[in-house]
């Protein structure tokens, strides 16, 4: 991005959301800051350098709180130039067993959250032939995962919405970028150590920092280590037989198997409670 602008960050309480809003922060962005948690995200708000910056409470699975959200973040700070759709839940376990309130929170909160997202800006960057939207995807939006089955429908979904859209304003001043992390040091990650193992790995700040470059560059997809690019084409080029050898030489389900439920009971409750909760 050329010019410094009014920045908008969806899941901006804590973990990866709070990294990119701080970073844009640093880099003299003035920034609005949604969550579900409206007093911690306004904390956090306030704890930021420059601005001025607003933390705002916003439900991303509701399209009138995501119009609420960006209607008085444009008031307070001026019109949107960066929206970062980041706001996601990661649970994990059988498909089978998965909630039916668990896998509607994820496609509501995962998918629809960032469809309500680009809905909302796009007619104001259009409309100034100028803007740019970031959508937080994951390496699970170009690679399926045993015992991720809804999560990974859920970020291919995303991936694929970013490509048409921007393929569909190519021409408009509006850029789309798609970032896909792999396995990120935060809370998501948490009970992952063996399960996780051998996966490369991020930091929070890492993924933030790589926005802020693809904002000055305007790449469109971007890899989070940047390894993680060479998987996908590798997965794509070999033949399926080779791909199901190697993901079973490598235990590619140990989600299944070597997850550590009690490091990751504090999260999944907090998913369960975002499951249950009614829109705003």
């Amino acid at each position: 991005m050329d010019t410094r602008g009014v920045c908008l960050v969806t899941g901006a309480g804590r973990g990866i959301g709070l990294a990119i809003a701080e970073r844009l922060a640093r880099d003299g962005h003035r920034v609005a800051l949604g969550d579900l948690d409206d007093a911690l995200v306004q904390a956090a708000a306030s704890r930021l350098p420059g601005g001025p910056h607003v933390g705002l409470a916003l439900d991303v699975r509701d399209r009138g709180s995501f119009d609420a959200f960006v209607t008085h973040a444009e008031a307070a700070l001026g019109p949107v130039r960066v929206l970062v759709n980041n706001a996601g839940i990661m649970p994990t376990g059988p498909f089978v067993d998965e909630d039916d309130a668990v896998t509607d929170a994820q496609i509501d909160v995962n998918l629809r959250g960032v469809i309500h997202g680009c809905k909302r800006v796009l007619p104001g960057m259009l409309a100034r032939r100028g803007g740019h939207v970031v959508n937080v995807a994951s390496m699970a939006g170009r690679l399926a995962i045993p015992g991720m089955a809804v999560y990974c429908a859920t970020k291919f979904a995303v991936v694929g919405l970013t490509e048409a859209l921007a393929a569909e304003h190519r021409d408009t001043g509006v850029r789309f970028t798609v970032v896909l992390p792999a396995k990120v040091t935060t809370e998501l990650a948490a009970g992952t150590d063996d399960a996780g193992r051998g996966i490369p790995t991020a930091s929070a700040e890492e993924v933030a920092d790589a926005i802020a470059e693809a904002l000055r560059t305007g790449q469109h997809e971007v890899h989070v280590p940047k390894v993680v690019a060479l998987v996908h084409p590798a997965q794509a080029l070999a033949p399926r037989r080779v791909v199901e050898a190697v993901r079973a030489a490598i235990d590619d389900r140990r989600i299944l198997t070597r997850l550590d439920g009690a490091a990751r009971a504090a999260y999944d409750a907090r998913i369960r409670r975002v499951a249950a909760a009614p829109r705003r």
